[in-house]
């Protein structure tokens, strides 16, 4: 069976496409309702979201592959981004990433063997004024040290 919305996605899809002057325009909401359809942008739901916004399946992947925020593989139930932008990384972002790496026992990228953890760099996530933060899922945790990181780990089911 082809890859395609369910009816409640395809009526966001419609009013989302709806609010904009142009189609193209709509391509990141778009994106994001996609993701959030098929858990990450596979090939096959690149070409769906291309033939839906009219657009060639190359142009689609140059913006998928552009933005840190959408995944081209299977993501971990709990997809950790650590910022790394230069607030961060003055406030020890590095070490909060080399701690995560160790802690997890795997490299930037990666997923767990149980699918539990899936750890990536990513560029800012607008919360400079309390770096070094990460964002796991769709919760930001903010003034990180390896203490708050171990306690937010062992919160995480």
């Amino acid at each position: 069976m082809a890859l395609e919305f369910s009816p409640e996605t395809y009526r966001k899809f419609a009013e989302t496409v709806a609010r904009y002057p142009r189609k193209e325009a709509a391509m990141l909401p778009v994106l994001y309702l996609a993701q959030r359809e098929f858990g990450h942008l596979s090939s096959e739901a690149i070409e769906y979201v291309a033939k839906l916004m009219g657009q060639s399946p190359a142009r689609v992947y140059g913006v998928v592959s552009f933005y840190t925020m959408y995944a081209m593989k299977p993501l971990g139930r709990h997809h950790i981004q650590v910022c790394r932008t230069l607030p961060c990384a003055l406030r020890g972002a590095e070490k909060i990433t080399g701690f995560l790496k160790k802690t997890l026992g795997m490299e930037c990228g990666q997923t767990t063997p149980d699918g539990r953890f899936t750890l990536s760099e990513v560029e800012c996530l607008a919360s400079c004024g309390t770096a070094p933060m990460m964002q796991v899922n769709d919760d930001y945790y903010e003034n990180l040290t390896e203490e708050k990181v171990t306690e937010i780990l062992a919160n995480l089911k």
